[in-house]
């Protein structure tokens, strides 16, 4: 991924704060290991959902899922690491070493360690290593559980592990907020730069849950899709989608002020412009019918932006293709921009739902689109009844314009992000 270097603009934003810009991107999705993979297999259109290899799901009444193929995390942490880590945690470090290098490809950071910070969140953390350790504890008793199962499995591992190893002794928080987490965990970087709390954030989400009782509960709860043919059953804002289909993988970026960026003489990806966040206190698993909850979050993010609707080229729906979510998040994309008034494309139809990750690799994707002028289509979408305006078959050339990237959570959260190429 390039863009532009240096460049020339106000440091600041129409309400005086820092402007936020990426620097850097890495994430590890089931498209592949890169950028390039991932906006490629976008484009292609085509599902990656294939039978679950992780586990035997034999005995499961869901046995597909979106898993990230050949991932080998031993040449960046080492092999003794790889046993002390969980994957979730493995693809967010490497996801963010990713993203890491290619901001300082052209030119280190120049600020001090207390100055680096991070924002690293996952929506269950290291599920794999607890149902593993909680299945040889039944077996075998208590002196059979692991020693390393606290940190293996506990939610903020990823944060932690991303700034030992890049030695950042700043502000570092891990947020958890479901399938909201990489969108939020986004937000509340750009926030720590702008108000001068950081000047370089590393900021992103993480997720492997593709595992025998997670995806047992999503399917016991109705969640999960049921389509015999597994590469059809993502089906964003399609009037027969049934369910999501669950993923795994990471991304995270690299946040910087504009003016540092700028200084530095590195390529800029694109700007964090507006953050918007809200919950419907509504229900603990079931979005407000009306949308209502996540239309405030998008008019927020906008008016942080300081941009009309008008000035959005395309929105990248969370749109998990549940009966419920499509419906509440169409109506709200039509409240905010008009029926069928933006385009709009759903990434799990390619990817499946990554829960922690998604939010934050949906946001590169949202970037990538909005700098490059081209959305890719929602893989599987054949029709609607619904007021949106999908982008479905080919990719649509829209022209560089700013994006809409939007996250909605169990319990009610709602994040949207608008992000501007330069």
């Amino acid at each position: 991924m390039t863009g532009a270097a240096g460049g020339t603009g106000s440091p600041t934003d129409h309400r005086g704060r820092r402007r936020v810009v990426v620097t850097g991107v890495g994430v590890k999705t089931p498209f592949g290991q890169t950028v390039d993979d991932l906006w490629d297999g976008l484009l292609s259109g085509r599902s990656t959902a294939r039978p679950i290899t992780l586990f035997d799901a034999s005995e499961h009444s869901v046995g597909f899922a979106c898993e990230v193929p050949d991932f080998d995390p031993v040449p960046y942490v080492g092999p003794k690491e790889v046993r002390r880590t969980d994957r979730a945690a493995l693809l967010g470090v490497t996801a963010a070493a990713d993203a890491i290098a290619a901001a300082t490809e052209a030119a280190p950071f120049d600020v001090e360690p207390l100055r680096c910070g991070v924002v690293a969140g996952s929506g269950i953390g290291g599920i794999r290593t607890l149902e593993d350790q909680v299945v040889g504890y039944a077996h075998k008793g208590p002196s059979k559980v692991g020693p390393f199962l606290v940190p293996m499995m506990m939610s903020n591992a990823t944060a932690a592990l991303i700034a030992i190893r890049h030695g950042f002794t700043g502000p570092n928080t891990s947020v958890s907020t479901a399938c909201a987490t990489g969108a939020h965990a986004i937000g509340e970087g750009a926030r720590l730069v702008r108000e001068g709390m950081a000047d370089v954030v590393v900021c992103g989400g993480t997720e492997s849950c593709i595992t025998p009782v997670t995806i047992a509960a999503f399917a016991r709860m109705g969640a999960l899709s049921r389509n015999p043919e597994p590469e059809r059953a993502s089906r964003p804002f399609d009037r027969d989608r049934d369910g999501f289909v669950m993923g795994e993988g990471a991304g995270f970026v690299v946040l910087e002020p504009y003016e540092a960026a700028v200084a530095r003489g590195v390529p800029i990806l694109g700007e964090v412009a507006g953050y918007g966040m809200t919950c419907d206190a509504h229900h603990i698993t079931a979005p407000v019918e009306d949308g209502s909850g996540a239309a405030a979050a998008i008019e927020m993010a906008l008016a942080d932006a300081g941009l009309p609707a008008s000035s959005i080229g395309h929105v990248n729906a969370h749109g998990t293709s549940t009966p419920h979510n499509d419906s509440a998040e169409a109506a709200a994309v039509a409240k905010v921009f008009g029926p069928g008034a933006v385009p709009v494309t759903s990434n799990k139809g390619a990817i499946g739902h990554l829960i922690g990750a998604a939010g934050a690799v949906e946001a590169i994707a949202a970037l990538l689109a909005a700098d490059r002028g081209v959305v890719p289509p929602t893989a599987n979408h054949e029709g609607t009844d619904l007021p949106v305006d999908v982008v479905a078959g080919e990719p649509r050339e829209i022209g560089r314009a700013p994006a809409v990237s939007t996250s909605f959570a169990f319990g009610g959260h709602n994040v949207a992000l608008v992000l501007k190429p330069l």
